[in-house]
């Protein structure tokens, strides 16, 4: 195994481990501390049974600090429908409700309102805005649909995206890429052939996540780079939280493969072949995409 793959699985493991450095688990009384529902419930679950329930789910958000879960937790109460359109978010209510300070809350709220989610008026207050007024490319919003009741339809509209992204940023990269990207592309294939071997489902993710965002890199298209983070978003949430294009499995790590040789001949047809097939994973998909040509 060489150097890289062996950092990259080891960084992976430790990163799955669920590990928090000391007094980490202090920093978060709203989690699951013993306050959790003593500072403010009142306020809240009397307001909406839904907003209680919702303070006790932050387990999962743990490390990434005060504001990034609080971002998530009402990031998520939103796209699930939780907290509906034109509903109105009162921070001193928030505050309380996640025993949170006030620039926490206003900060917070400021990041909601740059994906589209909710708007601040004088003298109307901070609302929750249509669906129709959201950043749906926005990763994080990627997330919370992928992993709430609209996943069916969230993955299916990524998947059929990545055909329109990722076949054609395959063929304008072939032949263009630097020696130094192709070699990282082919290590790539290499840490997901050594993980898969050894059942790391993980770290197959994130080399697979590596590969298409580096091809996406090397197409020469700006535009198409700048649509890099929907493709990274949609491997994480494809199939499951830890799954890449589908689950790690052998016709996956050959079509990779293929990617990577052909681009490396400068094989445009081959390279955008290749990455269809590879995206041939999705009955959803296949009805609504031409199956891959032959070329």
């Amino acid at each position: 195994m060489t150097t890289l793959a062996h950092a990259m699985m080891t960084a992976a493991r430790s990163a799955d481990s669920g590990l928090t450095g000391p007094g980490e688990l202090d920093r978060y009384p709203y989690a699951e501390g013993p306050g959790a529902d003593r500072v403010g419930s009142s306020v809240w679950d009397a307001t909406d049974p839904d907003l209680g329930r919702m303070g006790r789910r932050a387990a999962g958000s743990r490390g990434r600090g005060l504001h990034g879960q609080l971002v998530q937790q009402l990031g998520q109460m939103i796209v699930s429908g939780d907290l509906g359109a034109d509903r109105p978010l009162v921070p001193e209510e928030i505050g309380q409700r996640f025993e949170v300070s006030r620039t926490v809350v206003r900060e917070s709220l400021r990041v909601l309102e740059a994906k589209g989610l909710v708007s601040a008026r004088p003298n109307v207050g901070t609302r929750v805005r249509p669906v129709s007024d959201w950043n749906l490319l926005d990763p994080d919003i990627i997330e919370w649909r992928a992993f709430g009741p609209q996943r069916d339809d969230q993955r299916r509209e990524l998947s059929e995206l990545r055909w329109t992204i990722e076949p054609l940023a395959a063929r304008l990269a072939a032949g263009h890429g630097r020696p130094e990207v192709q070699q990282r592309l082919t290590d790539m294939v290499e840490i997901m052939g050594h993980a898969m071997g050894q059942g790391d489902a993980l770290t197959f993710s994130r080399a697979d996540a590596e590969f298409h965002s580096l091809l996406i890199q090397v197409a020469g298209n700006r535009m198409l780079e700048h649509l890099s983070g929907i493709v990274s978003a949609a491997l994480q949430v494809s199939g499951g939280p830890i799954a890449g294009c589908d689950r790690p499995n052998e016709a996956s790590l050959s079509h990779h493969a293929r990617i990577a040789d052909a681009l490396a001949a400068g094989d445009a047809s081959g390279a955008e072949a290749a990455m269809r097939q590879l995206l041939t994973v999705h009955p959803e998909v296949e009805r609504v995409v031409p199956a891959p040509r032959e070329h």
